[in-house]
């Protein structure tokens, strides 16, 4: 049954307890009038009746009394607040922490990249660094016979890569700018004073190409094995890392396929990067494991998607990150 001063026994519990109205008691005990707990509160003096009513029915006993003349706390109330003040103080740091937690992403990136650092590719760091100082960002490169692998298993966070990426395991996106191919061959070869080539003209070379493990689509993607009209095009040595491609091509070993932005950044005296037509584009894509995305990984997924799609800023210098970037 109810008491006659309204208090029911018993209460409801502790999961029932509402944390704003032991805020609500905090206030009140400190002010010792309902007007100024309700100022502070930003609620009405009824409200704040209402949520000490409703904390001492949990309770089921008085915590303050309440004449025409006074406010005061009851001796339970006095312990109550002793005991209360400390806890309150706890959870408000630990949702405090959270909060910031979530605002201010920290921990460690590892980005592994083929063949060379793409320039979103390093806009999209100095973009996720001068968002997040906290975090620390490592870039290796990954190998073209194993472009996969890093990712799987968890040598690196994410890695930007060429297309396609036929992987249930894995996700794509976002997607760089298509980039014309061109043929890496020696200075002697007789592409080499040319200004561009058919890609029909493929016939005539041996395509350097990765060695496994890449997948067989992949490979024969990067080093087709017919041109679009449908020739045959020979198959030249199989290698694993870039630079043992284009020791090959410069030894005369064949003719090794690289997007644009590859063959500008590796120039050197003994090779000749010539534009084939006719044989579509390349195109590079960041990928990660479909399970392991983490906050730090969805941060460097959303700077990686403003600098691709040319909406966020290229102009932050990839020096003022924390980073390993040896580029």
């Amino acid at each position: 049954m109810p008491r006659e001063d309204g208090v029911r026994p018993g209460g409801e519990g502790p999961r029932s307890l509402e944390t704003r109205e032991l805020e609500c008691f905090l206030v009140l005990a400190e002010e010792l009038h309902f007007g100024r707990a309700g100022e502070r509160l930003y609620v009405s003096q009824s409200r704040v009746s209402q949520l000490l009513r409703a904390l001492e029915g949990r309770i089921g006993a008085r915590l303050v009394e309440r004449t025409s003349r006074r406010v005061a706390l009851t001796p339970l109330g006095e312990r109550f607040r002793a005991e209360l003040e400390p806890a309150y103080g706890r959870l408000a740091a630990v949702v405090e922490e959270a909060r910031s937690a979530a605002r201010c992403v920290r921990g460690s990136v590892r980005l592994g990249f083929l063949g060379s650092a793409h320039h979103r590719m390093t806009a999209a760091l100095g973009l996720f660094h001068a968002r997040h100082p906290g975090v620390t960002t490592s870039v290796v490169e990954v190998t073209m016979a194993d472009p996969f692998g890093p990712v799987r298993r968890g040598e690196v966070d994410a890695a930007v890569l060429l297309l396609p990426v036929d992987e249930p395991d894995l996700v794509t996106g976002p997607h760089f700018e298509r980039q014309p191919w061109r043929l890496a061959v020696s200075i002697r070869h007789p592409f080499a004073a040319r200004a561009g080539i058919d890609a029909e003209e493929l016939v005539g070379t041996p395509l350097i190409h990765s060695a496994p493990p890449a997948p067989a689509y992949w490979r024969d993607h990067q080093a087709p094995l017919r041109t679009p009209g449908g020739l045959a095009v020979p198959r030249g040595p199989a290698v694993t890392t870039l630079q043992e491609g284009l020791a090959t091509a410069a030894a005369g070993g064949g003719g090794m396929l690289l997007c644009r932005p590859t063959a500008e950044t590796h120039v050197r005296s003994d090779l000749a990067f010539v534009p084939v037509a006719g044989l579509g584009s390349s195109e590079l894509t960041l990928v990660r494991a479909r399970d392991g995305e983490t906050a730090v990984v969805r941060a460097f997924v959303q700077a990686v998607t403003e600098t691709a799609s040319g909406t966020g800023s290229d102009t932050v210098s990839v020096p003022r990150a924390r980073a390993a970037v040896g580029l």
